[in-house]
């Protein structure tokens, strides 16, 4: 893939850049494999925001991810889509009987590839099998965190994780976080990078792309009203006069927000490192 940066007609343009969706071979989905869904806003269903400065942005339709891998007969890629629903592309892939599924699709996958999925497969890029059967120190994604469940870990653009170990019935894998976990040796993952590893290096360049997205804008706590917010209000240009928090009262800086009764927490290794652009060395 590569980058696309237009001649700088305005600031907007000037500071902007785009992909260029090289690898993409159709325009359109796959209409069976696609659903509509009403966009929430940032509301709960009782119209309650919950999530602030959401709202409006282009319409989307949905497209139906086989996130769980679990037909386990030959399959052949037959396009590499993009998905306004995630920064990853997809690949629309025909079984042997017929049916078809979108996947994530991993770099390297092209129309026409023979994929498959079991738990007794060759591990090549797009394959999907137990942690059990996958190499150790071989790149992996889309990995699940109860067998079955379908892949939670690993899902976004240009992210791998790697297995590092097997011990009995645990599979130790590091994330792109630095985060080292165990998982059961019965759940799936594919293997390989995922597709569009340059999308961290484009640059929106202008609110309106923002707006685009359904990201409205972000307001600061302390430019409010003290009725809208609790750093809100005071004489001339204050400073919150309070340590950063919420509109609830919150505190947003040093505080713990993971679940401590999260049943995973005690299959953690080694926390996520601070520094979120670490690369793995091995």
């Amino acid at each position: 893939m590569g980058i696309r940066i237009y001649r700088p007609t305005s600031n907007g343009r000037r500071n902007a850049s785009v992909n260029d969706y090289a690898e993409l071979t159709v325009e359109h989905p796959q209409k069976s494999l696609c659903v509509r869904i009403k966009k929430a806003g940032g509301k709960n269903n009782h119209g309650v925001t919950t999530c602030r400065f959401r709202g409006g942005g282009a319409r989307r339709i949905y497209r139906i991810i086989d996130f769980k891998r679990n037909k386990d007969i030959p399959a052949v890629v037959e396009t590499v889509e993009y998905d306004p629903n995630r920064n990853c592309f997809i690949s629309l892939v025909k079984y042997e009987d017929g049916e078809k599924r979108y996947i994530l699709s991993p770099q390297g996958l092209l129309v026409g590839n023979k994929i498959e999925s079991g738990p007794v497969v060759e591990p090549k890029v797009g394959n999907a099998m137990p942690l059990s059967g996958i190499p150790v120190g071989v790149e992996i994604h889309n990995i699940e965190m109860t067998a079955g469940q379908g892949g939670k870990l690993v899902r976004g653009a240009g992210l791998s994780a790697r297995l590092m170990a097997r011990e009995g019935n645990w599979a130790t894998v590091i994330l792109p976080s630095g985060e080292m976990r165990m998982l059961r040796i019965e759940c799936r993952a594919t293997i390989g990078t995922l597709s569009n590893p340059d999308y961290q290096n484009i640059k929106i360049g202008k609110a309106g792309r923002w707006r685009h997205q359904g990201r409205r804008p972000h307001v600061r706590g302390k430019a409010m009203n003290p009725i809208a917010h609790p750093m809100g209000g005071g004489e001339g240009r204050s400073n919150g006069g309070r340590h950063p928090c919420s509109p609830t009262g919150v505190l947003a800086k040093g505080g713990k927000t993971r679940n401590p009764r999260k049943s995973s927490n005690k299959k953690i290794i080694r926390r996520r490192k601070s520094n979120r652009g670490l690369q793995l060395v091995l």
